[in-house]
């Protein structure tokens, strides 16, 4: 017999033995045809309905939801079962069940799962679970607020992060969630109270390893992101720039906007991301990378700015010698974590519209050694640029070019990801930094280039940050990261070209320019705060950033003067692949095209 027949035939006079043994045996059962499965489901479904929330005769009673709901769990992963769940009144058992079950936490949970299995599923779901005949979404607000235990909040948070992914489909939901007070809620009573007590007691679990603590906190931050990235679009918000033009819903940028209802959020998302602790040795995994999409949306300011960077004046801190990457490693990395897989959520484009932004931005300023050693304990700036340190030492080892494969082949290994993916978003918040705190701007660039700087050899070719920084600027695979990375360094040094080509090197700097519409180096200016010279003295050449020494007359070989060209040949061709040189302007391509070269 089928399981349909096997249970089908059951009754309430059965042996309880024998109903248990089969809801069991439906729960680890593998696929069955999909007609009986959505009608095996529906059974199961009803009988719950009957007994926990009507009180009516049916084949099962109280204590056999834990079995029922695990069988409708492992059903539901199919889509055709799901299709079934995904209907009005089966939503809204599934929910009543959650809530009369709260004594039997195990059997809640299950329901939940059912549900957020549903929505993952089944994207009509999700509407019809907010729908006010079920109300699904303030049920889990409330049981968001009183959970308990890491599962509870991952459950909570996975069906709110599903039901307010799409503003077009939970605009009136999210705007609820965000304005309304509730009485019996902390602080303010509203939904961002509610995240920020959750965000600290996570924090706090995850110190201790609490199970299933790094999950509850991977999700709760994906809800997180979603409110913050919606609500300013919904409800009427501030300019973050005056060069910002409004613009219709559908069009506004991440971070453009913001609205003061979610102040709050800011205090426990930089205690998070201070503290929780980090994998080994990429730490760049979630809930960190969660954490960082978050904090990007989120205004850097002169109101914010003790929250960002704590009360320490940082300007005239010391700029010791760069750290190793091993010994940068050992201070960021913490405990491991738990490998449980999370449905990915489709964020690329949001940060890729950041990024973006901020790109623009820049144009349209165009147009008109290591930290402290006893960093600020609130200074994100540090910690940022730590955990950049640390990422790019582990995927671009010593002075390795960023395009070779090794590096493609290592960023496979945490994942089916690019380098682009997982640096970008943390290289735009250091970019946030640098353009909204001037202190935090010249710390970040005092470490990069700290006044005692070795310059007798080519910057790009150093096996430090600020060599690995140059020579993703002539990437050509990871062209996001190219482009944030040029953004980044142009914030720091105060978005001028001059004051960029200073530091850095008109040669190392050119593509990027190049793409901000500066075709040749700007010229040398004290006014723009970069050094002339090296800290002893000696001066800089302004085109490759090292020290500049006398030119002497050089007397070599033709097979010199060959390997020399071939030199110039690769150079000019490099400088065309990064778009720094048109390829009309490449004079190889010129010389071969007429016949000067045989």
């Amino acid at each position: 017999m089928s399981v349909l027949q096997v249970y089908s035939s059951l009754s309430s006079s059965s042996p309880r033995a024998t109903i248990s043994h089969t809801l069991q045996s439906i729960a680890g059962a593998p696929p069955i045809n999909p007609h009986s499965c959505k009608e095996l489901i529906q059974l199961i479904i009803d009988d719950l309905q009957a007994v926990i929330i009507n009180g009516s005769p049916s084949r099962l009673i109280r204590d056999d939801a834990l079995f029922a709901l695990s069988a409708v769990k492992g059903l539901g992963k199919i889509p055709q079962g799901a299709q079934v769940l995904a209907s009005v009144p089966n939503l809204k058992c599934l929910m009543t069940l959650a809530t009369q079950l709260e004594t039997a936490p195990d059997a809640s949970n299950e329901a939940l799962k059912c549900v957020a299995n549903t929505l993952l599923l089944n994207e009509l779901a999700r509407t019809r679970l907010l729908s006010k005949e079920i109300d699904g979404g303030n049920i889990c607000v409330d049981l968001l607020q009183k959970s308990a235990t890491p599962e509870n909040t991952f459950l909570s948070s996975r069906i709110l992060f599903l039901c307010t992914a799409s503003p077009h489909q939970s605009a009136s939901f999210i705007e609820s969630i965000v304005e309304t007070k509730r009485t019996h809620f902390p602080g303010k009573g509203t939904i961002i109270d509610v995240i920020a007590l959750k965000l600290d007691d996570l924090t706090a679990s995850m110190q201790a390893g609490t199970k299933m603590s790094r999950d509850a906190m991977t999700d709760l931050l994906k809800l997180t992101f979603n409110l913050l990235v919606h609500y300013p679009k919904l409800a009427p918000s501030e300019l973050q720039s005056p060069a910002i033009t409004s613009s219709p819903v559908d069009q506004k940028v991440m971070g453009d906007f913001w609205n003061s209802r979610l102040d709050g959020i800011l205090p426990p998302l930089v205690r998070a991301f201070q503290t929780i602790p980090l994998s080994s040795p990429n730490p760049l995994t979630s809930p960190l990378t969660h954490i960082i999409h978050s904090l990007i949306t989120i205004p850097v300011d002169a109101s914010s700015r003790v929250i960002w960077f704590g009360t320490r004046p940082h300007s005239h801190s010391t700029t010791p010698q760069p750290s190793s990457p091993e010994s940068t490693t050992s201070s960021l990395t913490g405990s491991g974590h738990d490998n449980q897989s999370t449905p990915k959520e489709p964020k690329a484009r949001h940060i890729e519209r950041a990024i973006s932004s901020v790109i623009s931005a820049g144009r349209r300023s165009f147009c008109c050694s290591s930290r402290s050693a006893s960093p600020s304990a609130a200074d994100c700036a540090s910690r940022a640029y730590e955990l950049l340190d640390t990422t790019l030492a582990h995927f671009l080892p010593g002075d390795i070019d960023p395009d070779d494969p090794a590096v493609r082949d290592l960023c496979k290994i945490d994942g089916d990801t690019s380098l682009d993916e997982i640096v970008c978003p943390l290289v735009l918040l250091i970019t946030r930094f640098c353009l909204g705190d001037d202190d935090a701007k010249t710390r970040i660039r005092r470490w990069l280039v700290p006044e005692n700087l070795d310059r007798t050899h080519p910057l790009e070719k150093r096996a430090d940050l600020l060599g690995r920084c140059l020579r993703l600027l002539a990437s050509v695979y990871h062209s996001r990261l190219k482009d944030a990375m040029g953004e980044m360094l142009y914030a720091m040094c105060d978005s001028n070209a001059t004051t960029l080509a200073g530091y850095f090197g008109y040669g190392n700097v050119a593509g990027f320019l190049f793409h901000k519409g500066v075709v040749s180096a700007p010229p040398v200016s004290a006014a723009s705060g970069a050094p002339p010279t090296t800290a002893s003295g000696l001066p800089i050449n302004p085109i490759t950033g090292t020290v500049e020494h006398p030119s002497e007359t050089i007397d070599m070989t033709d097979e010199e003067k060959e390997h020399e060209a071939e030199k110039l040949f690769v150079l000019f061709d490099r400088l065309e692949k990064t778009g720094a040189l048109p390829p009309s302007q490449n004079p190889y391509r010129k010389a071969f095209q007429e016949g000067k070269m045989g």
